[in-house]
């Protein structure tokens, strides 16, 4: 039987959060560093850049794997890559080339190993829901972040939909704009621009 913590012992718990700023705390708070997130939307909205991004910006936390499933290190990821400045923060991402999920197990397990993991995507992992609490429990002190495609505005797949409804930070990308639907919600409203002409054009005024 697990132990019960007291109101008080709860409330003078600590966190390790990530001291998030700018249009990042504006739209997503200061999360915590560990644990499962979320972020899924239909292809041509932004994912990708909005996903690069967040790794840029997480460098400055710690250290980042990204396991690239889908593209790899192919031509368009590496231009993906240069649009967004990662050479900035070269010392603090990896891209791993369609590293499996064991093959990734085996990487977390080593001392040194990555603080940040960005799975992309759910479904080209081809993990199962058992094989993903065991990753999440062998992990708890790294922050997992699954990337994956969507049927209209849902996730694509019932392994997806369930990682989805487990995570702690939800984030819906639509019309070049990531919106947090998760337990982090920032002071504008849980909203973060990826590209502010594409938003305008896709949403209006």
């Amino acid at each position: 039987m697990g132990r019960a913590l007291s109101v008080t012992e709860l409330l003078a718990k600590k966190y390790k959060l990530l001291e998030f700023d700018s249009e990042w705390f504006e739209a997503f708070s200061q999360p915590e560093r560990s644990g499962i997130w979320f972020i899924w939307g239909n292809s041509g909205n932004g994912k990708t850049s909005f996903v690069l991004m967040l790794i840029k910006y997480l460098a400055q936390f710690g250290q980042v794997a990204y396991d690239s499933l889908e593209e790899s290190s192919c031509h368009t990821m590496q231009e993906a890559f240069r649009r967004v400045g990662m050479s900035d923060v070269s010392k603090h991402v990896k891209l791993l080339e369609c590293e499996s999920i064991s093959e990734l197990q085996t990487r977390l397990s080593k001392p040194k190993s990555p603080d940040f993991v960005v799975i992309d995507s759910a479904q080209y992992s081809g993990i199962s829901f058992e094989a993903y609490k065991r990753l999440k429990e062998k992990n708890r002190n790294k922050l997992i972040i699954f990337i994956s495609h969507a049927e209209g505005k849902q996730p694509e797949g019932r392994v997806a939909k369930r990682i989805m409804y487990d995570s702690g930070l939800k984030i819906w990308v639509e019309g070049y704009r990531a919106h947090s639907k998760g337990r982090y919600i920032g002071t504008n409203g849980g909203t973060f621009t990826i590209w502010a002409d594409g938003a305008q054009r896709y949403w209006g005024n």
